[in-house]
């Protein structure tokens, strides 16, 4: 499978909530179909068996915890998410962190049921560190810059070309994505440029008035 360009993550919007998850999830999907470019989603738990189960493009989660099938109200295991279609999860995104070692034995867990996980950090040296655990993807996202209206590519382009040097020296096959205030195609280009393999984001598509349209700019300096 490619690793998507573009990975779009719902959170916990209204604008995502109920059908409207699966709307948006169909809505990204034909605009990855019909310009041959891979995207991906992440709707919220509620919503992920049935929207898993009517694409084809890559789902997945938006947070894993790392038990095992058991004891557990309220969490959702990698084996729970192994059970419903989905392809993999996001871990130690800015706004459901992480301790360290539960980062990496999440990331051992779903490798053992197949998932692959994207490991958000906040700078350079996290995404080096997180690299260690070797995510078959790495996103790195400035907290401040996240839901805002500057991207990191312009903001600080340095932080993007930093983190996939310094993740790559770790480990070469680790797929490099960043986030935080993207939302046009020039940044998409940007990021691209700079060595990523693509983007992560929310806002920008989520709330938007016509998403659509996001999407179509989005990917049309690839």
């Amino acid at each position: 499978m490619k690793h998507p360009v573009i990975i779009v993550n719902f959170k916990a919007y209204r604008e995502v909530e109920g059908d409207r998850a699966v709307r948006l999830s169909r809505l990204i999907q034909k605009v990855s179909t019909e310009n041959g470019v891979p995207m991906a989603v992440c709707p919220p738990h509620l919503s992920l068996g049935v929207v898993a189960r009517m694409l084809e493009i890559p789902v997945y989660a938006q947070s894993v915890d790392p038990l095992p099938p058991g004891p557990g109200t309220g969490y959702v295991t990698p084996s729970m998410l192994h059970c419903t279609d989905v392809r993999g999860t996001l871990v130690n995104h800015s706004e459901h962190r992480m301790p360290r070692e539960d980062v990496g034995r999440a990331v051992e867990m779903c490798r053992d049921v197949g998932l692959d996980v994207c490991v958000c950090a906040e700078d350079t040296a996290e995404a080096a560190s997180m690299a260690e655990f070797h995510p078959a993807m790495i996103a790195v996202e400035p907290p401040g810059l996240i839901g805002g209206d500057v991207s990191v590519t312009t903001a600080d382009p340095a932080i993007v070309s930093g983190t996939v040097d310094a993740v790559i020296a770790v480990d070469p096959e680790i797929a490099v994505y960043c986030g935080a205030g993207v939302k046009t195609g020039d940044d998409v280009r940007t990021a691209m440029d700079l060595g990523a393999h693509g983007v992560l984001l929310a806002s920008g598509v989520v709330k938007a008035k016509d998403p659509e349209a996001v999407l179509r700019d989005l990917i049309s300096k690839i």
